[in-house]
C-alpha cells in the first residue's frame, strides 16, 4: 500500500476493520432500537442527527448520552440498557446496509494474503449476528466487540490485543476505521491507519483527523500496490 501509506505493501500483513460507519451503515438500527427503548420508558425520542454524532464509543456511552439528551434520570440506565438490548437484538441488521465497495475491499485484502479482524466498540452479541446477517463474517479470522477487553477504542489496548490474536506486529497491521476513535487508538498502538470518508466521526470532518489517508470506498485499497 505504498501510494497511501508511504511504505511498501509487503510491510502490511494484517488489517483490523471497524464495523459501524466503516463496513455497515447502522444508523437505522440505532434509531429504531433507541427510540423503542425511549418509548418503553415514556421518554421523548431522539433524531438521527443526534445518534450520528453520538455513536462510536460503545452502547453504554450511547445510552447514557441519550438519557441525558432527553432529560432522563441517570438511575434509569439499568432499565434503559435492558430495553435497548431487547430491541436491538430483535431488529439487528434489519435497518442497516453494507456500504458500497466493502465486500470487494475485504475480498481484495484477503486475496493479498492479509489476515483480517473486525474490532468494534459494539457489544460482541450485537456485532457477530450483524456480520453474519450481512454476509461479512467469513472474511474475518477474529471478531472482537467492545466488551472483549478491559477498555474500548480510543484506548490502544483493543488494537494491541487484536494484533496479538492475529499473530501480527502492530507496525504491520493496518487499522481501517471511520473516526478519531480508530485513529487515536491506532496511533497509540503503533498501527498505520486509514479512514473512510463516509462514516460518522461524531459529526466532525474526518479529513481533520490525524491518519495516514482517507478513502471514499474500501475497495480503493486494492489498487494501492
Amino acid at each position: 500500500m505504498e501510494t497511501l501509506l508511504g511504505r511498501s505493501r509487503e510491510v502490511i500483513t494484517a488489517a483490523i476493520v471497524d464495523l459501524d460507519g466503516t463496513m455497515v451503515d447502522t444508523l437505522g438500527d440505532f434509531e429504531v432500537a433507541l427510540n423503542a427503548m425511549l418509548a418503553d420508558l415514556s421518554l421523548p425520542l431522539v433524531d438521527r442527527a443526534f445518534i450520528e454524532h453520538t455513536v462510536g464509543k460503545g452502547s453504554e456511552h450511547l445510552i447514557r448520552s441519550t438519557l441525558t439528551q432527553v432529560g432522563g434520570e441517570p438511575s434509569a440506565f439499568g432499565a434503559a440498557w435492558a430495553r435497548y438490548q431487547h430491541h436491538y437484538l430483535r431488529i439487528n441488521g434489519e435497518h442497516a446496509a453494507v456500504y458500497p465497495g466493502v465486500r470487494e475491499g475485504l475480498q481484495a485484502l484477503r486475496s493479498q494474503g492479509l489476515m483480517l479482524a473486525c474490532l468494534t466498540n459494539k457489544p460482541t452479541a450485537f456485532a457477530l449476528p450483524l456480520l453474519e446477517k450481512k454476509g461479512l463474517a467469513g472474511h474475518f479470522a477474529q471478531v472482537f466487540g467492545g466488551d472483549a477487553f478491559e477498555r474500548k477504542k480510543p484506548d490502544p489496548l483493543p488494537l494491541l490485543k487484536t494484533c496479538e490474536a492475529l499473530g501480527a506486529q502492530p507496525s504491520r497491521t493496518l487499522m481501517i476505521g471511520d473516526s478519531s476513535n480508530d485513529a487515536r487508538a491506532a496511533r497509540a498502538a503503533g498501527c498505520p491507519v486509514v479512514l473512510v470518508s463516509y462514516g460518522y466521526n461524531h459529526g466532525e470532518p474526518v479529513q481533520s483527523v490525524d491518519a495516514d489517508g482517507v478513502i471514499d470506498r474500501l475497495d480503493q485499497l486494492q489498487a494501492l500496490g
